[in-house]
């Protein structure tokens, strides 16, 4: 009897010990998932900023959807310009004499292709709706509108994914309270977000020390 007890209390003891293990390196280990994770997914957020901002400056506004932004960095061009100051002389009728007028001339210099300028010898942009770890090859939700700010109408965009789906294989404790976050130091809400919809924005919600990686 004595024998089976001890066996038992050895057993409890293994059991507690490993619970309090994984109490301890469980966050630690979520953490670093999570950090390697969120990285990888704005790395992404931030090249759809970029791509979004050269479909803007070509068509005054943004791309809705990912095949028609693809399709632009696949087939657009940059103008090149060149802005110099210049004048020439007009006859005044007024004080009846020819007068210096000063002007801005913009010359044409050529024309580069966004494919070349934004990704270079990469085909990254390929992917650009692709979320990062997703479980099950699930894309980023791309919106593009027109809103009202003052008196003028502006374009606007909006790319997202959920947390829940980058964090999909995480303990269900630790996800549900990475979703509540609201910290300076954090992605705050439940989701990962480039731009915006209601506001002139394009900026991510994640802190500043995802920019700096």
């Amino acid at each position: 009897m004595k024998k089976v007890l001890t066996a038992v209390l050895w057993i409890v003891s293994i059991l507690l010990g490993y619970l309090i293990y994984q109490s301890i390196m469980a966050p630690i280990e979520f953490n670093k998932t999570r950090e390697e994770r969120f990285t990888a997914v704005i790395e992404r957020l931030k090249e759809i900023k970029v791509a979004q901002e050269a479909y803007k400056t070509v068509n005054g506004k943004y791309a809705g959807d990912f095949e028609g932004l693809v399709q632009f960095i696949d087939t657009a061009e940059f103008t090149i310009t060149q802005q110099r100051d210049s004048s020439f002389m007009r006859y005044n009728r007024v004080y009846r004499i020819d007068m210096q007028v000063d002007t801005v001339v913009i010359d044409t210099l050529g024309r580069v292709s966004i494919k070349d300028s934004l990704f270079k010898n990469s085909m990254s942009y390929k992917e650009l709706m692709n979320v990062p770890y997703g479980q099950n090859g699930e894309t980023f939700e791309l919106k593009a509108e027109i809103i009202t700010k003052g008196n003028f109408q502006v374009p606007v965009f909006m790319a997202s994914v959920k947390k829940d789906v980058v964090l999909y294989d995480q303990p269900e404790d630790l996800r549900l309270k990475e979703n509540t976050h609201n910290s300076i130091e954090e992605v705050n809400g439940n989701q990962i977000v480039v731009g915006s919809l209601t506001e002139v924005s394009t900026s991510g919600n994640w802190p500043s020390i995802y920019d700096k990686k």
